[in-house]
């Protein structure tokens, strides 16, 4: 076997040692079972992960996630942590959706209850958030109201009346992360951004009205106030246009920056600067600003859903007990302290396609759930169903506090495009009782179940591994998307 194969060093685990012959200065882990490896052997997941470890300042490992595919440079399910003072920052190892995440609303309404209502619930949803590729939103902001999104984040949004103030406390970073600097921001993301605000876009982006079809874990569930039989929304959307420039222009700085400090990487799509170098600080702040942004957005998307169920079910936002559970950020880089070799140290951690999964105790897990752990939010393919795990110990030293962000895709968009219609994936999606709309074809077939590898599996290397425990599934019954 080469060394440059993985081996099986435990139950999901598979490891390729660090080789100096191809640069690597740390190994790769990669946790998968045997057909999702397979997978990631047959495109270049593996070998991105191999050219990651070769980054300067990487520590400890790089990682490939159950989830694990071919991404810009970096795979995405992968993470790979940097050191804070002599290792890099690098805008493909965040990605060009900086914070795609997910948001998870719960209900007391019962499936039942729901049924009776569902086209009109998904057709007044449909209506009420813009979505779609370029769609806009529904605020038209200034120069400098920008500015204050880009710096206050979700507390933007709630003092502009988009939702309690509450919601922040169950967000990762409360929604807010200090350090934004919009004068980093280039006026091209700024002219991109700007009409977005409040929209859900396309891609793989969504808003699914789910029900609780299975509890494994009580207590948890019971904190977080998950039922079994009752209804759920989950909210996947990112920075839109906004974080794809951030991402774009700050590719360039680094690829051009790159000479300057004398690093060479096996890949230009690893494009990465020292993380205390001018060029590293400018990055930072302003993909600080775009996650804010995304932030703010999910949290208008947020009110514009509460207030459809308001509407349908002749109810107010507390009587349907329209809880935020949590919010997670996809596709972020921020220090963070890590032990290696029984030492704290301070870490620029990359997730790309990963959640931040920490376990109980620790200070940046909300009050509400410090002493049961982290919630995550795992986003399966439309139709096929979402989990939420519960952060666990062994995320720290496993993967640096991280576990999958969704699904994974098994097949790209073109090919889904041929091998698909609208109508095969509307009546697939109608047989399983799922109401869909979308404003393009390609936004259904693209996103077709066939498209992704199987969540359930994803989730269970998770589990089995103490990564990321198994809280509820959550199984779609009525679905908008770009």
């Amino acid at each position: 076997m080469s060394s440059s194969m993985p081996k099986k060093i435990g139950e999901n685990q598979y490891q390729i040692d660090a080789d100096p012959n191809l640069g690597m200065n740390v190994p790769v882990k990669i946790y998968a079972d045997e057909p999702l490896l397979q997978k990631m052997l047959s495109d270049r997941t593996i070998m991105q992960a191999r050219n990651v470890a070769s980054i300067p300042g990487i520590v400890s490992h790089s990682v490939v996630l159950p989830d694990g595919h071919e991404g810009y440079g970096f795979p995405v399910g992968g993470v790979a942590a940097m050191d804070a003072e002599e290792g890099m920052i690098s805008p493909g190892g965040v990605g060009y959706d900086i914070n795609c995440g997910v948001r998870l609303l719960r209900s007391n309404l019962t499936e039942q209850t729901v049924r009776s209502k569902l086209k009109d619930l998904v057709n007044d949803l449909f209506s009420s958030i813009p979505s779609g590729v370029g769609s806009k939103g529904a605020v038209r902001l200034t120069n400098s109201e920008l500015d204050e999104v880009l710096v206050n984040g979700v507390n933007w949004a709630i003092d502009h009346g988009y939702g309690s103030p509450n919601d922040s406390d169950v967000c990762e970073e409360n929604g807010k992360i200090p350090g934004a600097d919009p004068n980093k921001v280039s006026d091209k993301a700024r002219k991109r951004g700007a009409p977005q605000l409040g929209s859900l876009g396309s891609g793989n982006h969504f808003l699914e009205i789910q029900k609780v079809a299975e509890i494994h874990d009580e207590e948890a569930a019971n904190r977080m106030g998950i039922k079994e039989g009752t209804i759920t929304v989950l909210i996947h959307c990112g920075s839109r246009g906004f974080g794809h420039q951030v991402c774009s222009d700050y590719l360039r700085v680094a690829e051009q920056a790159m000479e300057k400090y004398n690093i060479h990487l096996p890949d230009r799509e690893l494009a990465c600067v020292p993380n205390n170098s001018e060029e590293g600080d400018s990055y930072r702040k302003a993909m600080f600003a775009a996650l804010n942004f995304a932030w703010s957005n999910r949290q208008m998307i947020t009110h514009w859903t509460r207030k459809s169920f308001e509407r349908v079910f002749s109810q107010s936002e507390s009587d349907l007990d329209m809880k935020l559970v949590y919010d997670v950020a996809h596709n972020i880089a921020k220090v963070e302290k890590h032990k290696i070799n029984g030492e704290q140290k301070n870490l620029v951690v990359h997730r790309k396609g990963a959640t931040r999964a920490f376990p109980a105790n620790m200070d940046e897990v909300p009050s509400k759930y410090r002493d049961l752990g982290q919630p995550v939010l795992v986003p399966g393919s439309m139709g096929t169903g979402s989990w939420i795990l519960l952060g666990s110990e062994n995320s720290m030293s496993a993967s640096f506090g991280s576990t999958a962000h969704g699904a994974g895709r098994m097949m790209s968009r073109s090919k889904a495009r041929r091998d698909f219609t609208e109508s095969e994936v509307k009546k697939s999606l109608n047989d399983k009782g799922i109401f869909i709309k979308s404003l393009t074809r390609d936004g259904v077939v693209e996103e077709t179940p066939q498209a992704y590898k199987d969540v359930d599996a994803v989730v269970n290397v998770s589990h089995n591994l103490g990564i990321a425990t198994k809280v509820a599934k959550l199984v779609p019954i009525g679905v908008i998307k770009g």
